[in-house]
């Protein structure tokens, strides 16, 4: 799984695959629990090979706005404290049982010089990931909620079944009760 992806974003020679697969160790994580908490400094990135984790901002109220999923096939991390070496500003949770391949992010920029492939395949995922936040930004100031909620629903297709509705609502900027009626409608 891990390999394919890989594969998919960049042409890997087989020693360098292999040698980059192998910074990854498959880690349970149970519902509920930590990937990286706001506060702390994060020291590692994941692909997840199973489950759903949400990142999240809080507020001094104890309210919480959920940024984005991460689900099966995709990586995970704390990006902001992992490239700043800052403190989390988000936290990000289980939602679902997790299986993840975790690596010490560190070990994976140090193969930068001597693996050029590595280094291209962390420019491409940071390209990748600032397309995506772009363009929720943009949804977010300027379609309406059912359009958010549309367009929800065709990359995420599976997660309303795996997730409670209100971290859909947070996710879309709206509240539960407002989601509940836009799911009516459709």
């Amino acid at each position: 799984m891990l390999k394919d992806t890989l594969k998919n974003i960049v042409s890997f020679d087989p020693e360098t695959l292999e040698l980059l697969v192998n910074q990854f160790s498959e880690v349970p994580f149970s519902k509920g629990s930590s990937f990286a908490k706001k506060g702390e400094y994060s020291r590692k990135i994941a692909f997840v090979k199973s489950g759903v984790l949400r990142a999240y901002y809080s507020n001094e109220q104890a309210e919480e706005y959920n940024k984005t999923f991460f689900t099966e096939n995709h990586f995970v991390g704390a990006y902001s404290s992992l490239i700043t070496q800052q403190k989390n500003l988000i936290d990000i949770d289980c939602l679902t049982d997790c299986c993840l391949l975790v690596a010490n992010y560190k070990r994976i920029t140090d193969l930068y010089d001597q693996y050029p492939q590595v280094e291209r395949l962390s420019r491409i995922l940071a390209e990748q990931f600032f397309v995506r936040k772009e363009k929720r930004e943009i949804e977010l100031v300027t379609l309406q909620a059912k359009d958010r909620y549309t367009i929800f629903q065709n990359e995420h297709p599976q997660l309303e079944q795996l997730i409670p509705q209100y971290h859909i609502a947070s996710y879309l900027g709206v509240s539960p009760t407002q989601l509940s009626r836009i799911r009516t409608q459709k």
